[in-house]
């Protein structure tokens, strides 16, 4: 098939097309299954539930708390990667474990965690 269109609006075209694979590609969707499994594998369960308090917050209650939020992501990456001071219902405090794996698994972990 012949494009009939100018060679400007043919190279708009063209643009647009390739922008729109560039970005489907990049976009990942959450896998709820998968940030689940890497909750467990890193012991995030033995602090936190989804739906009730345990020694750190319930999930719900941390999505609440961040979901809109502008800065939400990069807050809950920085305190996941960071070793951040966090206080426990008794009142003492201790370093929040250090998540070292890839940040897409992290990244996937906080999206999941956003969607509660």
């Amino acid at each position: 098939m012949i494009d009939s269109r100018p060679p400007g609006r043919r190279i708009l075209a063209a643009v647009a097309a390739a922008s729109l694979v560039v970005a489907s590609g990049s976009a990942r969707a959450m896998d709820a299954a998968a940030a689940q499994t890497f909750a467990r594998q890193n012991s995030c369960f033995k602090c936190h539930a989804i739906d009730k308090r345990k020694d750190g917050p319930a999930y719900r209650e941390v999505a609440a708390k961040y979901r809109e939020k502008e800065d939400a992501q990069a807050s809950l990456l920085h305190h996941l990667t960071s070793g951040r001071q966090v206080k426990f219902p008794d009142g003492h405090e201790e370093s929040h474990k250090i998540l070292t794996a890839p940040r897409e698994d992290i990244e996937n972990l906080i999206e999941w965690l956003l969607s509660l």
